[in-house]
């Protein structure tokens, strides 16, 4: 079994998903690896926009199977609701969607657990997405969760009332008014677990086993970014799950030696959602900019992105901790009109030029250093032959690669999954050749 991984390497929002689209054919399994319904991948095809946050991308692909890997956490209130989408698209998942029941649930409680702390936290709060992410994973390592698999248990509804109580009880320890009604919110939970359990189940690390044996391919797809996880990214304000390869083989019971590409997904340049540190966050006309062209608001949570200049301190440091053999960038377009580019080289920290992500990288201990590039003016949506690449993106990219030392294999020139172009891999910067696909 070949396994290639996709991943962010930034704080999310790179995406992942229509590349994850674009490259379905290629593979028998998308299995989605960690995170919940925190995570948003859009994707946009005959101009229509389709937004996943916990199915696997390869949904709209009759040929793939969709694996929800026991690393996942599902609240099965929102999965309904993306079901309820398919379905009304027309799109037959029940033979292609398949669930780990390793996997963890997300109760009703765990979302008011969620939204208590945050706003416990008045000021010093992370910027969760209150969809009870944090307290799932708190009970899946306190051992106390509650899994797919205890679905299919005779007393799971027990064992369902007495975790339910324990977060009551909890809840009452928050010095925070917190209106609910548990009964409605049960009643929906309830009836969306029905809809779950008619989803086929399986042992999802035996499944993969047997793909290895079958020799299948698969495409392990990760969520959020890799500076979002919980060991790696800029802690606190991280998920709680791990987002980086490493995540993968936890996320879905595959070894380390399955692994063969590491494709690292990033934006030209640099955004995001919530709260912590951004060095190079823009807080001028050119970052209201980038926001305003790029629709830069999340697709989960509809919040605005902050954006910035490419931080390639951190880019490099996300491909390092990954092993990333392969990058993606995506929205080159969105760049297109800005006469100067800048990207972050280096750190000025505590009066010390580094290159190396340090351990605190809030704005009183770093000063981002930056080099600049002509910008370039054409649209990058209307390119329909390779001659219609500006030399100034070219440059762009030459740079990034001879920094990283990993080929740039697609750029993402628009929203369709055809607006892309791809760098056919070369030796040395003067062999690039980049060549507009005009389909998938």
């Amino acid at each position: 079994m070949a396994v290639d991984l996709l991943l962010g390497l930034q704080w999310g929002d790179e995406g992942k998903g229509k590349i994850v689209d674009v490259l379905t054919s290629n593979y028998n399994i998308i299995a989605r690896f960690q995170g919940g319904p925190n995570a948003g991948h859009t994707l946009v095809f005959n101009g229509m926009k389709h937004v996943l946050h916990t199915i696997p991308s390869g949904i709209f692909h009759e040929n793939a199977k969709n694996l929800v890997g026991n690393g996942v956490v599902i609240d099965p209130v929102i999965f309904k609701k993306e079901l309820d989408k398919l379905d009304s698209q027309g799109v037959d998942y029940k033979k292609s969607l398949i669930i780990s029941r390793k996997a963890h649930l997300i109760l009703p409680t765990h979302r008011l657990l969620d939204a208590a702390s945050e706003a416990s936290k008045g000021k010093a709060k992370i910027g969760s997405t209150l969809k009870g992410i944090g307290p799932t994973y708190m009970d899946k390592t306190g051992r106390n969760g509650i899994r797919v698999g205890d679905l299919e248990m005779e007393k799971w509804k027990q064992k369902y009332r007495n975790l339910a109580n324990k977060h009551q009880s909890m809840i009452s320890f928050y010095d925070v008014d917190l209106q609910y009604d548990l009964e409605e919110l049960e009643s929906e939970f309830f009836e969306a677990v029905k809809i779950l359990k008619s989803l086929e189940f399986i042992d999802s690390e035996e499944y993969l086993h047997q793909a290895e044996k079958a020799n299948k391919s698969v495409l392990a797809e990760g969520a959020q970014g890799s500076l979002l996880d919980i060991d790696f990214g800029t802690y606190p304000f991280v998920t709680s799950s791990n987002t980086t390869a490493a995540g993968a083989c936890t996320g879905l019971g595959i070894s380390p030696g399955s692994v063969q590409e590491v494709f690292g997904i990033f934006k030209a340049y640099t955004t995001r959602v919530g709260s912590g540190p951004f060095p190079t966050e823009l807080f001028d006309e050119n970052g209201k900019t980038m926001a305003s062209v790029g629709c830069e608001f999340g697709a989960t949570t509809g919040r605005p992105r902050r954006c910035g200049w490419l931080d390639l301190v951190a880019l490099r440091y996300a491909c390092q901790v990954n092993g990333v053999t392969q990058l993606m960038m995506m929205k080159a377009d969105v760049l297109s009109g800005f006469k100067t580019l800048k990207i972050c080289t280096s750190y000025n920290y505590k009066g010390e030029v580094i290159e190396h992500l340090p351990y605190n990288i809030e704005s009183e201990n770093v000063e981002p250093i930056y080099t600049e590039f002509e910008g370039w003016s054409e649209d990058l949506t209307a390119m329909e032959k390779d001659s219609s690449l500006p030399i100034s993106l070219i440059n762009y990219i030459e740079f990034l690669e001879n920094e990283l030392k990993i080929p740039i294999k697609i750029v993402s020139v628009g929203p369709d999954p055809v607006s892309y172009t791809h760098l056919r891999a070369h030796e040395t910067e003067a062999d690039l050749v980049c060549r507009l696909l005009l389909e998938k």
